[in-house]
């Protein structure tokens, strides 16, 4: 194997960061708070330099919340990000303008008021809109945007809840509960490729330690189904990874497991249904980093986390291309390793099955004679 690492460290964050949310805009990565810290920063991927753009109000306490971002259909240079969720519910826009314009004092006071500042999320009426059920618990939510107008907001938050929020009408379209048997929380949740949106439906995926699904939802319907996704073993007992999707693949990178940092990587790609348990690892365990992919589906920039019991600043890169090369002869043992332990599963399964036709053929025939008793 290569000795040289896959990593390239960046300048710091400016601050430590712990269970941040981050989202990409063009050649900058908007960095959106974390764990007790309501600051919220901009990074310059060419620049390798950070700006300050605003503080979320004092009143809010950041703990598990979630952002997304919304293009602006008429004007693709001015984005929305909305942040709500966490442990102390908020429900709060920017409508964000690069703070890396040159300009000078003149021109940046024609800048809206209204933009990078964090807002109450509001209807036409400006009636405050909270996005978050009253008896909800949003720590650890994540969500993403769908649907054929893409004005779905698609929220999984603890236990095992999914609701459908419409950004046009600010009215909830669905709730439902996944078939899961663990607590769904700082979890992997995307949009699958090639979205069939043509038709009306969002197709996603959730990883959530040993719980993985497809999720499909028919928007003309209004109706979910699930598909069970096989975990890796080796990623059973992990959350608070850092993800990101990459064409057909997902990359998984660190976590924690049972109260303990990792430094391993993980691929699931969506075509083969197949795990790749990478041989390399981060460069020092990390869990609760946030991971976000360029622009240009380059690089993944892996910010902020904790290694131990350290808040860190980290912020590294590495290439996109280094995670799709041909597996090494350690990865190819693990495969087979996860294969076999499919097949025994298999095997199981089956067994079982039989047990169960059995005991339902017995059930069958005990019902008959004690109809058959009765009747005499």
């Amino acid at each position: 194997m290569d000795t040289i690492s896959p990593f390239q460290t960046l300048e710091p964050l400016p601050i430590s960061l712990y269970q941040s949310q981050c989202v990409i805009h063009k050649h900058e990565i908007l960095i959106c708070g974390g764990l007790y810290t309501t600051d919220c920063f901009s990074y310059h991927t060419i620049k390798n330099e950070y700006r300050y753009i605003c503080s979320y109000p004092k009143k809010v306490i950041l703990i598990g919340h979630c952002v997304v971002k919304r293009v602006d259909t008429n004007n693709p240079n001015k984005i929305t990000l909305l942040s709500f969720g966490g442990v102390y519910k908020h429900t709060l826009i920017m409508n964000y303008v690069s703070v890396w314009d040159d300009v000078d004092d003149e021109k940046e006071s024609k800048i809206p008021n209204d933009c990078n500042k964090w807002l109450p999320f509001t209807n036409k009426r400006n009636v405050p809109i909270c996005i978050g059920r009253k008896d909800g618990n949003y720590e650890g939510v994540r969500a993403l945007i769908g649907g054929y107008k893409n004005n779905l907001l698609f929220i999984t938050y603890r236990p095992k809840n999914i609701d459908v929020f419409d950004l046009n009408t600010l009215r909830y379209v669905n709730h439902d509960e996944q078939p899961v048997e663990s607590v769904i929380c700082y979890h992997c949740l995307v949009l699958k490729p090639n979205n069939n949106v043509s038709k009306k439906k969002s197709e996603m995926i959730l990883f959530s330690r040993s719980t993985g699904l497809a999720i499909d939802y028919d928007e003309t319907n209004n109706t979910f189904r699930y598909y069970q996704i096989r975990v890796c073993k080796s990623i059973f007992s992990f959350h608070y990874y850092a993800y990101v999707l990459v064409n057909d693949n997902i990359l998984f990178f660190g976590g924690d497991d049972n109260g303990y940092s990792i430094e391993s990587v993980f691929k699931y790609s969506i075509k083969e249904n197949k795990w790749v348990h990478f041989e390399r690892t981060l460069p020092i365990p990390l869990s609760g980093s946030v991971g976000i992919l360029s622009e240009d589906n380059t690089y993944v920039h892996i910010l902020g986390g904790r290694s131990g019991a350290t808040q860190v600043q980290e912020h590294m890169k590495t290439s996109v291309s280094e995670w799709m090369k041909k597996e090494t002869g350690i990865e190819r043992e693990r495969i087979l390793e996860e294969a076999i332990e499919i097949e025994k599963e298999g095997v199981v399964k089956e067994r079982r099955r039989i047990e169960r036709d059995k005991e339902k053929k017995f059930q069958e025939r005990q019902k008959k004679l004690g109809g058959m008793y009765f009747l005499k």
